[in-house]
Parts: structure tokens; sequence; C-alpha cells
């Protein structure tokens, strides 16, 4: 019988802005704006949802402001438990991705698991932290020290790197040694030059690794930072690097892939790369 998993990805512009309210009350308004597609993932019968890199705030990292270390949150905490009950209620399984404190001045750029029984399965922290161009990223999120964790839900083993991660495909592979067979990517990223490469470089660790990817991104601008443009064009991608189904660039936007896994075994018996690798002369790539 095959195996068809039923995923979705959510893109979605900023709700409350800086000088709108408090930064809980950014965060709420945040979470309430995507309650409603969240619902109709759950009603379309999606197994496993994926929202955008620290879904309930704004990308705050073009500046420098220590205000927002704030709205770091324990991870299990509030959001993840109040996110748990969509989980449990839809029989979804959920990737939530939040500013995590893991105590006073430990901060990290954090992805939740949830199962589809509500459970929390455990969570990746983002490993490359840029610091450039306007993505101050070092003074907000310490680098990730959980390795390449593969969760096994419900549904599959899957697997979370995000953002800036992409451009690494040393972790990318990690994760498909891990056994992941499908890759999340929950990303803030802004047209320009990284608009060539976010359709290059998924694709490529795809059929590198002969896994699924599904890729979500914000859209529209922020305010007061003007980094400029959000383009969403969130997507999943099968194991042949081919492009499912992808979202608009402007528009909040929930896509729905049916991906069959059974296609991971068949693309991989025809393209070796597990098999052919040769780990013993990689050691030049680990030197200090």
């Amino acid at each position: 019988m095959p195996r068809i998993v039923k995923s979705g990805l959510i893109q979605m512009s900023l709700g409350k802005t800086e000088g709108e309210g408090t930064i809980d009350e950014i965060k709420e308004a945040m979470l309430q704006k995507h309650l409603p597609l969240i619902e109709e993932a759950g009603k379309q019968g999606v197994q496993i949802l994926c929202l955008q890199e620290i879904f309930n705030t704004p990308y705050f990292c073009p500046g420098q402001d220590a205000k927002w270390y704030a709205s770091a949150e324990a991870v299990p905490g509030p959001t993840v438990d109040r996110m748990a009950e969509y989980a449990k209620k839809y029989n979804m399984v959920m990737i939530v991705p939040v500013y995590e404190q893991e105590q006073a001045g430990l901060l990290y750029n954090t992805a939740a698991v949830i199962d589809a029984d509500g459970t929390y399965l455990g969570k990746y922290r983002k490993n490359h932290i840029p610091h450039t161009s306007g993505f101050w990223e070092k003074f907000f999120f310490r680098p990730g020290n959980l390795g390449y964790p593969v969760f096994q839900t419900r549904y599959a083993k899957i697997g979370i790197y995000i953002c800036y991660d992409r451009h690494f495909p040393e972790g990318a592979r990690a994760l498909g040694l891990g056994g992941a067979e499908i890759v999340y990517n929950p990303s803030a990223t802004v047209a320009g030059l990284s608009q060539y490469l976010w359709q290059l470089e998924q694709p490529a660790h795809a059929v590198a690794n002969g896994y699924f990817m599904g890729c979500s991104n914000r859209v529209g601008t922020e305010k007061p930072w003007d980094l400029g443009r959000f383009y969403g064009s969130s997507y999943f991608v099968d194991p042949r690097g081919q492009i499912i189904t992808q979202a608009s660039e402007d528009k909040d936007e929930l896509i729905v892939a049916e991906l069959d896994l059974d296609m991971i075994d068949e693309v991989r018996s025809t393209w070796q790369f597990y098999r052919d690798r040769r780990p013993e002369s990689y050691d030049s790539l680990v030197a200090p």
C-alpha cells in the first residue's frame, strides 16, 4: 500500500507591527492570524504542518534592539502548548518555530516538533547563524547545540533545517543519514540574491539526499526595519528535485501537497548516492 503523507506549509505576513502594541500583543496577534489557516489545514486532513521561521514575531534581526529578547520563551512552553491542542484536535503533526529562551541569556532560533496526538517530541535549534547585510542574528541567537535530530512522527520521519542552514550541505546530508524522509526549512528571506538560491539549493538537497523537502517563507514587508520584501514562494520538492506545488510571492497562504514516500526508495535505487559516498575520504571537511 502506498505511503502517502498529506503535508502543508503556511506563509504569513506580519500582523501588528512595532509601535502598534506590546511584544506580547504582537505575538498574540500573529498567532491569531495563523489560526484560521491552521484550522483550514486540519479540516483538509493535513497530516504534517510546518509554520515559518519564528512564526509568532516579526523578523526583528535587521536591527539590534535588545528589547526583543523579551519575546523568547521556553520550549516546550506556552506557544508550543497551545499548538499542541490543535495538533491533537486534528491528529496533525506540527513544526512550530519560535524564539527560545533556555535560561537567561541563552537564546536560540528553535523549531519544536509536536506529534499527531499533541505529544511534544523534541526540538531543533538553528545551527548556522548569519551576521551580515541586515541579518544580525548573532545578536539574538546562539548557534544550535542539538545536532541534526530526526523525529519519528506518526506519519513519517522528519528533520528540520532553518533558513540560513540551507546554504550548508553538510547538515542536509546528516539529516538524510539519520533517516529523514521529509526535511522542513522554515525561513524568513527577502528578495534579491537569495531568491535565485531559494529555487536552487533545496531541490539540490532533495536530489543529493533522496528525500522530500517542505520550504516555507514569509510574505510582505515589516516595519520599521525595511529589510526588503519577503517573497513567499513556499514550496514542496520531491527527491527528483521537481517542485510539486508552490505558493504565491505575496499572499498569506496555506499550500498542501501529497507526498508519496515510496518514491524515496525508488529514487535511491536509481541514484546510489548513499552506497557510493566515501566518508573515509572526507576528513578534510571537518579539519579545524
